[in-house]
C-alpha cells in the first residue's frame, strides 16, 4: 500500500488540478468570502442595515428593491451558512462548469437564484394570503446566501450525469431542501426548495430530445433505497431543526415527541406550581440529560434509523415493524388531540401537520409493499424473539425487584405496585414521561442507576439485535443444491475457473430452465460469482440478467468477477461497467511439443529432474499414502508461513480443495520419496466429459528441486495431452495483465497500480510472467458491476472472499510489507 504521505500528496495533487479546471468555482468562493469579510458578516451574519438593502424577502420586494434576488446570493446569514455554502459550491461548481460549461453554469446558477428566491417568496405570500400559520411566521424574514442558485444548479447538473448518478443527485436535490423546509421552515429553505424544482425543470426542458434524458423504470433496489432515505429524513429531520432556536416548520410542531428536549426554567417553573409531585418530575426528567440516558431521547430516530437499513435490505419484517410504528404514532398524535377537550382552529391546524409526516411515510409504505419481498428465516426472528424478550424481562426484573430492595430511595416509597406503573416511563423518552400514571421518583444512588440504566440498557439491546439481523444476509441453501449445480456443470461444462463453483461457501442461482447457474457469495450485500455462469452453452448468456433480476429482489448488489468476455458482452447489454481484473493463460495441447528456443527453460526442467531421479505421479488426495499426504501438508504450511499471511481463497484453493475426487493432484517425488512440489487440476467440462484442465495448487519444498513447477507442469501438459484433452489453464493472475487493447479506464490504472504495490507480497505479476515460459494464449478476465457508487463495497467484499481470515496483527504486518 502506498504510505500515508504519499497518499495524501496523490489526493492533493488530484483535488488541484479539479480546481485549476474550475476558476468560476474558485472565483465565486473567493468573491463570497472576500465580501463576507468586507461586510464583517463572517461571524453574525450582513448587519442589519445590509441585510434590509441586499437580502430578498417579502418586505424588500415589496419595498420596491428589484435587485435583492441578485444581491441575495453576496453574503450568508453566519459563519455555518460560509461553510456549508462553500461545501456545496465545490461539490456542484466543478462537475458543473466541466459538463455545462461556465458560462451556462453562471447563468444558471443566477438565474435559479432569481427565480428561486422570488417563487419561494411567492409561496410564502400565498400561504399568509390564506392563513396559513406557518407561512404566516416567516412573512417578515430576509434571506441571503446563494445556496438558492445552487440547489437550482446541482438540479439542472443532474440530468447531465448518468443514470445512477443522476438519481441520486436528483433525490438530494430534492430532499435536503424538503426537509428542512418541513422543520426548520425558514424562508430560506423554502426558497431551496423552489428553486430545486425550479433546477429540475429547467433541467428537463434543456435536456428535451436527449437520449440520456431517458430514464429507465426503478429497480426494486433503488425504489428500496428512496423509501429508507425518505424514513431517514423523518429521523434526522427533528434532530436538525433541533439545531435552530426558532424552528417553525409545520412538521416540526410535535418534535419533541420525536426528539426529546431539555425542559427550560419556565416549563420546570410551570409544573412546580402545579403540584409538588410534578415539581419533582419535572426534575427527574431535568436530570436524565446530566447522564448517559439522556440517549433515550433519540430513541425513536435511533429506531427509525435501524428500520430503514431492514428497509433498504427489502425485509418484510422492517416493513410491518415500521408501518406499526408510524400507526403508533398516528393513535398517539390523535389520544392527546381528543385528550386536549374544546380546541381552537389553531390547534386542530397543529395537529392535523403534525399528522401529515406519519401518514404521507405510511402511504408512502403501503403503495410501496411489493418491493419489500424478503423474509427473515423462523429461526432469526426467534432468536430475534428470545433476545429482545430477554432483555425486556431482565430490564424490567431489575427496576422492579431491585428498586423494591431499595424502596426507601423513592419518593414516595416504592412498592411492588407503584414500580409496575413506573415502568413503561423506564422503556419510553424523557418527552412521554408526562403521559404515564404516577410512578416514584428516585432520589437514592441504587434509585438513580435503575431509573438511568434500564431503559438504556434495554433499547441499546434491542436496536444492536435489530441491526445485526437486518444485516445478516438472508440465504436459502442447501446440499441438494450444490449437488445439483455439480450435476449441470459435468453434464454441460462452462469456463475454465468453473469447477470452482463447487467448493464450500458458493450458493446457487439456477435459471427457471435449469439449464444454467451461477455460483455466488454473499459478502455483506454483494453477491461475487466466481467465474461464469455455468450449464448448457445457449442459457449462459441468459443467465447474466437472470441473476441481476434475483439479486436486485433481494437487495443485493451483483457482481460477476473472473469472467470471460462472452459473460462481459451479455453484462454490457445490461449496462453494466466492466474492468479487466486478471489473466488467464490457455496452452492448446494437440500440437504441443518441446522443441525450439523458446522452450529451453522447460526442457531444462525436464532433463533436470530425470538427473536427479525426480519422477511425477498422479494421485487423488484422499487415496494418497499418508507419507505423500503429510508431506504435502508440511509445504503447504512452509508457504504460508514465508508469506506471513493466510493463504487466499475464493478463487485460489487450498489443502481442503485438493480433497475432492475429481480433482487430480500431480506430485513431483525424488527417489526417497521425498516430495519436492505438487500442483492440482480442476477439470473443464464438455457434454460430461473434461476435455480441458485448469491449475488450481502449486506448491514446492524450499530447499527441493528448483525447476520443480516448471516440471510439474510440462508433465501434466505431456500426461494430459496423451489423454486427448484439448487444452491446459494455468488459471488466472490476479491483478496483472500483459497488454492495453483498450484505453484503461481510472479504475483499470487503479487496479494496475494495485497489481504493482501488492508485488512484494504476493507476486502476482511474477507469477504472469512465470507462466508466459510456456507460451500460453492470453485472454482477459472481467469483474462485470452494475453501480460505480458500489465499488467501494465491492472491493471490500472481494478483499474478505480472498482473505476472509486476515487477523489485525497479519494485517498489520501487511501495511508494513506493502510501505516499505
Amino acid at each position: 500500500m502506498e504510505p500515508r504521505p504519499q497518499r495524501v500528496r496523490r489526493a492533493a495533487r488530484v483535488l488541484r488540478d479539479r480546481l485549476r479546471a474550475a476558476p468560476l468555482t474558485l472565483a465565486l468562493l473567493a468573491g463570497l468570502w472576500t465580501l463576507g469579510a468586507a461586510a464583517g458578516s463572517l461571524a453574525t451574519g450582513p448587519s442589519e442595515r445590509l441585510l434590509g438593502r441586499a437580502g430578498v424577502g417579502l418586505p424588500t420586494l415589496a419595498e420596491g428593491r428589484w435587485w435583492t434576488p441578485v444581491t441575495s446570493m453576496l453574503w450568508c446569514s453566519g459563519i455555518g451558512a460560509y461553510v456549508f455554502t462553500s461545501l456545496l459550491l465545490l461539490l456542484v461548481g466543478p462537475a458543473a462548469e466541466r459538463r455545462l460549461g461556465r458560462l451556462r453554469t453562471l447563468a444558471v446558477l443566477v438565474g435559479g437564484q432569481v427565480a428561486g428566491t422570488l417563487l419561494g417568496a411567492g409561496l410564502v405570500e400565498f400561504g399568509s394570503a390564506v392563513g396559513e400559520q406557518w407561512t404566516g411566521s416567516v412573512a417578515d424574514q430576509i434571506s441571503v446566501g446563494p445556496g438558492v442558485g445552487l440547489f437550482a444548479l446541482a438540479g439542472v447538473l443532474g440530468y447531465r450525469l448518468t443514470v445512477l448518478w443522476r438519481r441520486r443527485l436528483h433525490l438530494l436535490v430534492l430532499l435536503v431542501p424538503l426537509v428542512m423546509t418541513l422543520y426548520v421552515g425558514h424562508l430560506q429553505s423554502v426558497q431551496r426548495c423552489a428553486a430545486a424544482l425550479v433546477g429540475l425543470g429547467a433541467g428537463a426542458l434543456l435536456s428535451r430530445g436527449r437520449p440520456y434524458l431517458r430514464t429507465p423504470r426503478s429497480s426494486h433496489t433503488e425504489t428500496r433505497v428512496l423509501v429508507a432515505l425518505c424514513l431517514v429524513a423523518a429521523a434526522f429531520g427533528p434532530l436538525i431543526a433541533s439545531l435552530y432556536d426558532n424552528a417553525s416548520g409545520p412538521f416540526n410542531t410535535f418534535s419533541e415527541l420525536y426528539f426529546s428536549h431539555r425542559l427550560s426554567p419556565e416549563e420546570v417553573a410551570d409544573f412546580c406550581a402545579m403540584s409538588a409531585h410534578d415539581c419533582a418530575r419535572a426534575h427527574a426528567v431535568e436530570r436524565i440529560f446530566d447522564t448517559p440516558g439522556r440517549l433515550m431521547a433519540a430513541l425513536f430516530p435511533a429506531l427509525l434509523l435501524v428500520l430503514a437499513e431492514g428497509l433498504r435490505r427489502g425485509l418484510r419484517f422492517a416493513w410491518r415493524i415500521t408501518v406499526v410504528a408510524e400507526l403508533l404514532w398516528v393513535a398517539l398524535l390523535a389520544w392527546l388531540y381528543l385528550d386536549t377537550g374544546p380546541v381552537s382552529g389553531d390547534v386542530v391546524q397543529y395537529f392535523v401537520e403534525a399528522m401529515l409526516l406519519p401518514l404521507l411515510t405510511t402511504g408512502l409504505l403501503l403503495a410501496t409493499r411489493q418491493r419489500f419481498r424478503v423474509r427473515l428465516s423462523g429461526r432469526a426472528v426467534r432468536r430475534l424473539a428470545v433476545v429482545v424478550g430477554g432483555a425486556a424481562l431482565v430490564s424490567s426484573a431489575a427496576y422492579v425487584g431491585l428498586g423494591r430492595l431499595v424502596a426507601h430511595q423513592f419518593e414516595p416509597g416504592a412498592t411492588v405496585r407503584r414500580l409496575m406503573h413506573g415502568l413503561p416511563a423506564q422503556f419510553l423518552p424523557p418527552a412521554y414521561n408526562d403521559l404515564t400514571p404516577d410512578y416514584p421518583i428516585a432520589v437514592g444512588p441504587v434509585a438513580l442507576f435503575l431509573e438511568t440504566y434500564c431503559g438504556l440498557a434495554f433499547w441499546v439491546v434491542t436496536l444492536c439485535a435489530l441491526l445485526s439481523v437486518f444485516r445478516r444476509p438472508v440465504l436459502h441453501t442447501d446440499a441438494a443444491a450444490a449437488a445439483r449445480a455439480r450435476a449441470l456443470l459435468s453434464a454441460h461444462g462452462g469456463g475454465t475457473l468453473s469447477f470452482i463453483t463447487t467448493w464450500d461457501g458458493n450458493h446457487y442461482w439456477f435459471d427457471e430452465q435449469g439449464r444454467a447457474a451461477v455460483a455466488y457469495r454473499l459478502v455483506g450485500t454483494v453477491a461475487l460469482t466466481t467465474g461464469d455462469p455455468f450449464g448448457a452453452p445457449d442459457a449462459r448468456a441468459r443467465a447474466v440478467a437472470g441473476f441481476a433480476r434475483h439479486c436486485d429482489a433481494r437487495g443485493w448488489t451483483p457482481c460477476f468477477y473472473s469472467v470471460s468476455a462472452e459473460t462481459r458482452a451479455a453484462a454490457a447489454q445490461l449496462g453494466w461497467r466492466s474492468v479487466q481484473v486478471a489473466e488467464d493463460t490457455v496452452v492448446p495441447l494437440p500440437e504441443l511439443a518441446f522443441t525450439g528456443r523458446k522452450w529451453q527453460d522447460i526442457r531444462t526442467a525436464l532433463n533436470k529432474a530425470g538427473k536427479q531421479g525426480i519422477t511425477a505421479e498422479w494421485w487423488a488426495y484422499h487415496e494418497a499414502p499418508i507419507a505423500l499426504r503429510e508431506q504435502i501438508r508440511a509445504i503447504s504450511e512452509e508457504w504460508v508461513s514465508e508469506k506471513g499471511l493466510p493463504e487466499m481463497g475464493f478463487t485460489l484453493g487450498g489443502l481442503e480443495e485438493l480433497d475432492d475426487p475429481d480433482v487430480r493432484v500431480l506430485i513431483a517425488v525424488d527417489e526417497q520419496r521425498t516430495v519436492h512440489g505438487l500442483t492440482s487440476w480442476m477439470p473443464v467440462y464438455e457434454n460430461g466429459v473434461p476435455v480441458g484442465w485448469t491449475l488450481d495448487f502449486m506448491r514446492r519444498r524450499s530447499d527441493g528441486f528448483r525447476g520443480v513447477n516448471e516440471f510439474l507442469i510440462a508433465s501434466a501438459a505431456l500426461g494430459f495431452k496423451g489423454e486427448g484433452a484439448r487444452f491446459l489453464s494455468l488459471s488466472g493472475a490476479p491483478l496483472a495483465r500483459t497488454g492495453q487493447d483498450e484505453e484503461p479506464t481510472g479504475l483499470q490504472r487503479m487496479l494496475d497500480w494495485m497489481g504493482k504495490v501488492l508485488e512484494p507480497v504476493y507476486g502476482f505479476r511474477s507469477l504472469l510472467a512465470f507462466k508466459a515460459k510456456f507460451q500460453p494464449e492470453y485472454r482477459p478476465m472481467y469483474m462485470a458491476y452494475p453501480d460505480p457508487a458500489a465499488l467501494p463495497g465491492i472491493t471490500r467484499a472481494i478483499g474478505k472472499a480472498y482473505l476472509p481470515h486476515l487477523t489485525a496483527g497479519q494485517g498489520v504486518r501487511l501495511m508494513r510489507k506493502l510501505s516499505g
